[in-house]
């Protein structure tokens, strides 16, 4: 997975002080000014998010993008916070100790839901990204014919009463 930041001091801050990933590698690129065009610069950070996985950020100005982009992934597309968004496997001590680091700065998570086969924490990331902190209860019981039935069935035209 990798995402924008406009902010890499905040995304660090959020991601290895507060959540507990640690940064492990880090690449910086530059690109000549050329016809007209400054000089282009990134950043490409890594995370470690347990489990041989990390989440990685892109800083960039001057590659392409457009001055007012966005780095969150649903609002600004006009879906709800919660639709894209990450989901890390977490330990119940990891989610604790999340909780104290984020509530000694005064955040509470965005949300906190039971799944049934999972309880999760959900927090915002400087770049407008929900992160979920999951922690695997009874762990989902797969069943394929009844999640294609519940995949494929008709989605009511309006919400019930």
């Amino acid at each position: 997975m990798a995402f924008a930041t406009k902010d890499l001091e905040a995304t660090h801050r959020f991601y290895e002080e507060l959540m507990g990933f640690p940064l492990i590698h880090a690449e910086q690129t530059s690109r000549p000014a050329a016809d007209g065009a400054p000089a282009g610069h990134l950043k490409h950070v890594f995370y470690d998010i347990g489990d041989g996985e990390c989440i990685a950020f892109f800083f960039v100005r001057n590659m392409g993008e457009q001055a007012d982009y966005s780095t969150d992934v649903s609002s600004s597309v006009g879906l709800p916070v919660w639709v894209n968004h990450v989901a890390v496997r977490a330990t119940p001590q990891q989610q604790a100790d999340v909780r104290e680091r984020m509530a000694a700065t005064g955040t509470k998570p965005l949300m906190e839901l039971d799944h049934g086969w999972c309880s999760s924490h959900y927090y915002l990331d400087p770049n407008g990204i929900m992160v979920e902190l999951c922690v695997d209860t009874t762990g989902i019981q797969p069943d394929p014919a009844g999640a294609l039935e519940v995949m494929r069935a008709a989605v009511p035209a309006q919400a019930p009463a």
